[in-house]
């Protein structure tokens, strides 16, 4: 399918934007930054325009649905949102040094979307508990807050490098020098607003999702297996959220947490489809 074809070039553009921003990390170089930031938006259209491609192919099939319905075009919207929400934090902070531990997720989605056997990329028919308008509020809600989610780790993972790499880790003054042009408490404060971000949105996905099951199935909730682990993620990042604003959770410790919530996310979007037998089995 040309739509196949389209996504699978993305996934280089990715490649290419990823590199520019470790070789701009790196080297500092104001070219390479502006590289890298191109590459990404080049990234984010041709998504874009493969996403509306094999939307408009489903309507050729005689199909007609948003491309949003198996694990494959979870993974190509996941890449878009990484992509795009990351872009909208590189213009907010003026800063483009979070680029090479962000990129490489919407990287790995795509590649994994795109080249992997796992899956097939076939438009199909959508199975009967899919045929409702809920399907796409409740994926779009889901997925920006995934993406939020996998910013907030990506820079955990920049924080926690820079904490590691210091040769005095336990002084205060540390949790505040200069890394490059961004401190290590702006770090933290975008980390937090991630976190807030993508909770705002996953709770919209699990109330969509509670939503839709009730039209689908009869029922709110389930205690299906996605829905289990979709709550658990849930009080992951509340906990972790109410330790911030109750205990002063910051820095190290709240990094530490969106590393773990993180690995909470990835079990709940993937794991669970192929780990776990349940109602969402069909995500495959």
């Amino acid at each position: 399918m040309e739509s196949s074809q389209l996504l699978g070039i993305t996934t280089f553009i990715y490649l290419a934007a990823t590199f520019f921003y470790v070789a701009f990390a790196f080297f500092k170089v104001k070219g390479l930054g502006i590289l890298a930031t191109s590459a990404t938006l080049l990234g984010l259209w041709v998504n874009t325009t493969g996403i509306g491609l094999r939307w408009m192919e489903t309507y050729q099939q005689g199909i007609g649905h948003i491309p949003l319905s198996n694990m494959y075009e979870s993974l190509i919207f996941f890449a878009l949102s990484i992509a795009a929400v990351y872009l909208v934090i590189e213009h907010l902070y003026k800063t483009k040094i979070f680029g090479s531990f962000v990129l490489p997720f919407a990287f790995i989605a795509m590649a994994y979307a795109s080249y992997s056997a796992e899956f097939g990329k076939d438009v199909k028919p959508l199975l009967p508990a899919l045929q409702s308008n809920w399907l796409v509020a409740h994926v779009i809600t889901c997925f920006i807050g995934y993406a939020a989610f996998a910013i907030s780790c990506g820079l955990a993972i920049y924080y926690l490098a820079k904490i590691m790499s210091s040769n005095n880790q336990n002084s205060p003054k540390n949790e505040e020098a200069a890394i490059g042009t961004v401190s290590l408490a702006k770090i933290d404060d975008i980390i937090y607003k991630m976190m807030i971000f993508g909770f705002i949105w996953l709770t919209a996905g699990i109330i969509t999702g509670a939503i839709w099951a009730n039209s689908a199935w009869g029922t709110y909730w389930s205690w299906d297996p996605k829905e289990t682990w979709s709550l658990i993620t849930w009080f992951a990042y509340a906990l972790a959220l109410h330790a911030r604003y109750t205990r002063g959770w910051n820095g190290t410790r709240m990094s530490i947490v969106a590393l773990v919530g993180f690995i909470s996310v990835i079990f709940t979007y993937y794991g669970v489809n192929f780990l776990l037998s349940g109602l969402h089995s069909y995500g495959g």
